[in-house]
This record gives structure tokens, C-alpha cells and sequence, in this order.
């Protein structure tokens, strides 16, 4: 009898490398640092800059860094606020993904590998084969009695 191996497809090794939670851990810790990084240069374009512009008025390199900063115009803080919104909602999808979705997911996973696989036709047929031997020589009486 040749020994079989398991060949698994390109989508089954791909699912296996992807579900791995420490892909799924850095994918999260890479869009959420993407969202704070949006977060921060919100904080220094939006709320600091203006309020720096107010004790140092003039054109400065920061102006064509942050043009929306004009001097005299009031502190622009919804788009900082706008901005850690965003962060809320992206952090909040990425939990709900992360924890719920996937959690069910990987249960799932859990229990199809925890069921016991289906025996092959030819392992099937010795099994009843057997319990068919075991159950006739149960009926013979003993003639040692």
C-alpha cells in the first residue's frame, strides 16, 4: 500500500496563513496605527499649529505645511474631532472583526477539526465484519460449562 500524504490547495494554505493570529494581530496593529497617525497629524495641524500661529503670527515653513491655518481664524477643532471619530469607527469595525467574526470563525474551525473524520468504505466493511464475528460466536455456547 503507497502512504498518502495530505496535499493541501493554494486556498486552503492561504486560509491555514491567514487565520494565524499573529498575521491577523500585525494587520490590525497596522491600520490602527495608520488611523492614529491621522489622529496626531490632525492634533498638530488643527489645534496646535492655530494656537501656535496665535503667540507667533506670521508665515512661517508650517504654513504651506498646513494651509488651512489662517491668522485670525478661529481654531479649526472639528477636524481633529472628525478625525479621532474615524479612529473610534476603524477601531471599533476592527474589533467587532477581529474578536467577534473571526472568534466565531475559528470556532467553527474548532469543531469540524474536533469531529472525528469519516472512516474509509474498506475500514467500514472490517468494523462489520467484526462486530458481525463477535455477535456469532457470542450465540455459540461455551462447551466448557
Amino acid at each position: 500500500m503507497v502512504p498518502t500524504t495530505k496535499v493541501l490547495s493554494l486556498f486552503d494554505e492561504f486560509k491555514k496563513f491567514a487565520l494565524k493570529g499573529n498575521v491577523i494581530d500585525m494587520a490590525i496593529g497596522v491600520i490602527i496605527g495608520t488611523a492614529f497617525t491621522k489622529v496626531v497629524d490632525s492634533l498638530v495641524k488643527s489645534v496646535m499649529m492655530p494656537l501656535i500661529n496665535v503667540f507667533l503670527p506670521g508665515t512661517g515653513a508650517w504654513a504651506e505645511w498646513a494651509p488651512e491655518i489662517i491668522p485670525g481664524k478661529p481654531v479649526p477643532f472639528g477636524l481633529f474631532i472628525s478625525e479621532v471619530v474615524n479612529f473610534l469607527i476603524i477601531a471599533l469595525v476592527l474589533y467587532v472583526f477581529a474578536v467577534k467574526f473571526l472568534g466565531w470563525i475559528l470556532d467553527l474551525h474548532k469543531q469540524e477539526s474536533a469531529a472525528p473524520p469519516e472512516p474509509p468504505a474498506d475500514v467500514k466493511l472490517l468494523t462489520e465484519i467484526r462486530d458481525l464475528l463477535k455477535a456469532k460466536a457470542q450465540d455459540i455456547p461455551s462447551s466448557h460449562q
